[in-house]
């Protein structure tokens, strides 16, 4: 529910700040405003959803959101947009984010076995792909026909129905603990488990890297550059087109079986450079939609390849804390790039600068693969037989070593 909301807002939210502002520099900041919150808060994000609840966590988080993106909304629909308004209301956003990313993660092991957990995320990168799918499409026509207010109301109303579910779901008996230690010991133990595995802090460094040149360039610059070449609604159909790419490969990824799972993943990231390149090229508007298509299926395999690996690998008391670090550290160079974008843009020009960044993007993603953790790592599914789901549902979770869904959201950011 939740996804699907979110889904339309990314295209609403760029053209209403394009539009009152006439600046890309008003959105990075916007953009800014929600994901610095994001990393500060982290870490305590990461050590509540291991000593809490996770669906206590989710609950709250989901409620929180819907009241930022209904002031969100508000201000837009009544014609009083202000910048400063709207990036308080997304720094709040951003706090209610960083409670909600590990939580999710740590969800997973806790409703299906161990033996499941590919084919769990994969079903969960399906559904939510599929609402990226025709969500973009219609924000953009949306947003042509009545403006962007509408579209961001519709995402506040579903962050409620997201948390009416939750509420609903029921977790294992004694899944979660609540311990005595203090808030800081738990991100410093989250700290010497995320140090201690060296595949997890080398695709970590990588996908800081891929964020730093992408992230920002294919949120402002995307837009823009389409709305030069063809108009507003097609980057609408771009986003709808990766994710359909997503919706395709998440589907796909539910029967495919590969001994080493994280290899496939950083090998199909590099897919994401290509719409960059297109986009730099002056390439028209089918060439864009097929790249968008291409980089959405890559992305999906990443995606999944990364809970998966994490889920299996990582021991489940501490799987949202070491979430909680990837994530930080994933994101952590994302605010720079978004508030670089418009300052080369102006400098060097659009066109230049997504170009650049396409071909520096696709150089990082597979640097990885020299590491032997990285390459060698084991999919722990791919010599077994699958028993049915249904006979994992109300599995605890696993105390051994094992265990988002992404999004490779519309965003554009890697691993999520």
């Amino acid at each position: 529910m939740s996804l699907l909301g979110s889904s339309l807002a990314p295209v609403a939210l760029a053209f209403a700040v394009l539009d009152a502002s006439r600046s890309p520099g008003d959105l990075g900041i916007i953009l800014a405003a929600r994901m610095v919150p994001l990393l500060a808060f982290l870490l305590v994000g990461g050590a509540t959803a291991d000593r809490f609840s996770r669906r206590t966590v989710l609950v709250y988080a989901n409620l929180g959101s819907a009241l930022t993106q209904g002031g969100v909304a508000a201000l837009l629909l009544t014609g009083h947009y202000s910048l400063l308004l709207v990036a308080s209301l997304e720094v709040l956003s951003g706090v209610l984010a960083a409670f909600t990313t590990p939580a999710l993660r740590g969800v997973v092991p806790q409703l299906v076995g161990k033996a499941q957990l590919r084919q769990a995320n994969a079903l969960l990168g399906s559904t939510s792909n599929a609402t990226k799918v025709l969500g973009p499409s219609l924000s953009g026509i949306l947003v042509v026909a009545a403006g962007s207010g509408p579209a961001i109301a519709f995402d506040a109303l579903t962050y409620l129905l997201a948390a009416g579910c939750l509420a609903r779901l029921s977790l294992p008996a004694g899944a979660t603990t609540s311990r005595p230690s203090a808030v800081l010991t738990d991100i410093r133990d989250g700290w010497t488990e995320f140090r201690r595995i060296p595949w997890v802090w080398v695709v970590t460094v990588s996908s800081c890297l891929m964020n730093l040149v992408q992230t920002g360039t294919w949120q402002i610059l995307g837009p823009t550059l389409t709305k030069q070449i063809s108009g507003e609604a097609t980057w609408g159909f771009v986003l709808s087109a990766r994710g359909i790419g997503l919706l395709v490969m998440s589907t796909l990824m539910y029967r495919l079986m590969v001994r080493h799972l994280l290899r496939l993943g950083q090998l199909m990231s590099a897919l994401g450079a290509l719409p960059l390149l297109v986009l730099g090229t002056h390439l028209s508007a089918p060439w864009m939609i097929a790249a968008a298509f291409t980089a959405g299926l890559g992305s999906s395999v990443s995606g999944i390849s990364w809970d998966t690996s994490l889920q299996e690998h990582v021991p489940a008391h501490v799987l949202s804390r070491v979430s909680s670090y990837d994530d930080l550290l994933s994101y952590i160079a994302i605010p720079i790039g978004q508030l670089s974008v418009g300052p080369f843009a102006q400098t060097f020009g659009g066109f230049t600068v997504i170009t650049t960044t396409g071909i520096a993007y696709a150089a990082v993603a597979v640097i990885p693969l020299a590491s032997t953790a990285v390459r060698r790592l084991p999919h722990a599914q791919a010599d077994r037989v699958q028993p049915p789901i249904a006979h994992q549902v109300s599995r605890p979770a696993p105390q051994s070593p094992a265990t988002l869904v992404n999004q490779a959201a519309n965003d554009g950011n890697v691993k999520g």
